[in-house]
């Protein structure tokens, strides 16, 4: 719960993965909140059981039990992919552009095999959270695949960058 709000605060992107890994580790464990906290020291088991006693609800109030991202989750893509259309825009970040256009292919590959309704910047983290499910089993990653997150990553890397600034009140688009 703590490493949440910490990367919340720190970087969007590795918050996304990390909610998105939280949703699946309450799924894996039938959303049992005193199971998930049972890990934890006990000046922390409280604190944590109810973190995750919220979330559960918040889980089974959003209909996402079985698969699905909560609303605050899907809230973050929603206002990535707003600033991802703000950036592209402008006409004073090349170096955006140019992540961009050079992440596009894999993106357009991406879409071709899955949901063609979801957008660029969802597809983008669904890669990067398919590959750390694989490299969590210990399974490979082939050369193609690991060079197309390289430049998805950094690509990310860049808008959750941009996000900061832009929470700051530091960022300036046209």
């Amino acid at each position: 719960m703590n490493v949440a709000a910490q990367l919340k605060e720190k970087n969007i992107a590795e918050y996304l993965i990390y909610m998105w890994q939280v949703e699946d580790l309450m799924r894996a464990h039938g959303c049992d909140a005193e199971r998930l906290a049972a890990r934890y020291p006990e000046e922390q088991k409280a604190a944590v059981q109810e973190w995750y006693e919220n979330l559960c609800n918040m889980m089974r109030a959003e209909g996402v039990m079985q698969q699905g991202h909560f609303q605050i989750n899907k809230n973050v893509i929603q206002n990535l992919t707003e600033l991802h259309g703000l950036l592209l825009a402008s006409t004073k970040y090349p170096f955006y552009n140019a992540a961009y256009f050079k992440a596009l292919p894999f993106i357009v590959e991406l879409r071709q095999r899955g949901d063609q309704t979801i957008s660029e910047i969802e597809i983008c983290f669904e890669a990067l959270y398919g590959v750390l499910l694989l490299r969590l089993q210990k399974k490979a990653v082939s050369e193609g695949t690991a060079k197309a997150i390289e430049v998805i990553s950094n690509f990310m890397s860049l808008l959750a960058n941009y996000y900061e600034k832009d929470k700051k009140g530091e960022l300036e688009v046209d």
